[in-house]
């Protein structure tokens, strides 16, 4: 792994979110108008493990939950050298007067998040939105965004990358940094 730093491996990722489930089962008890939203794609692998925890902490809970493609709500939609390939959206829920808690990765610039609010307003208007990371990226942040619930908080250069590796994609769950080169 040259260039290559491991900061999580499989059981911190594990605790990580076994320590986010509890705290969302804290805030939102039996989840009656919570949605949880996994931001396509690898917000969705997150999304995936946190309702996954949740539904064996509280089985007989229905929590409802899908997934958001925010290819068009990017504001560098028409900067790319290659068009965006959408995902499919599996969301067949009104957000009106929900809460629904955004998951994704890594929380770098805030800018997903931004495509990700522009996109939940299609679905209609929740009564809270809040933020779910695996990773937090501090001191990197171009819009005003900060989670409200964190499996890990780490400090990297700009050049520096951070890679979170999922087993369905990549046969292994960690969390990498590593050098922009």
């Amino acid at each position: 792994m040259l260039g290559k730093r491991e900061i999580m491996n499989k059981e911190l990722i594990d605790i990580a979110i076994e320590r986010l489930s509890y705290q969302l089962i804290e805030k939102h008890n039996k989840f009656e108008s919570s949605i949880l939203i996994g931001l396509q794609p690898r917000g969705a692998f997150l999304c995936k493990r946190v309702l996954k925890k949740l539904n064996f902490l509280l089985p007989t809970i229905d929590i409802k939950s899908g997934n958001l493609d925010i290819s068009f709500y990017r504001d560098d939609l028409m900067r790319r050298d290659h068009p965006i390939e959408p995902d499919i959206m599996d969301i067949n829920l009104s957000f009106e007067d929900k809460d629904i808690i955004l998951v994704d990765d890594v929380l770098f610039t805030g800018r997903s998040i931004r495509s990700a609010l522009d996109a939940i307003l299609s679905f209609g208007r929740p009564k809270t939105v809040e933020l779910l990371t695996l990773i937090n990226r501090r001191f990197s942040r171009h819009l005003p965004i900060e989670p409200t619930y964190v499996g890990k908080t780490i400090d990297a250069l700009s050049e520096e990358k951070v890679i979170v590796e999922w087993k369905e994609v990549h046969g292994v769950d960690r969390v990498l940094m590593k050098k922009n080169t």
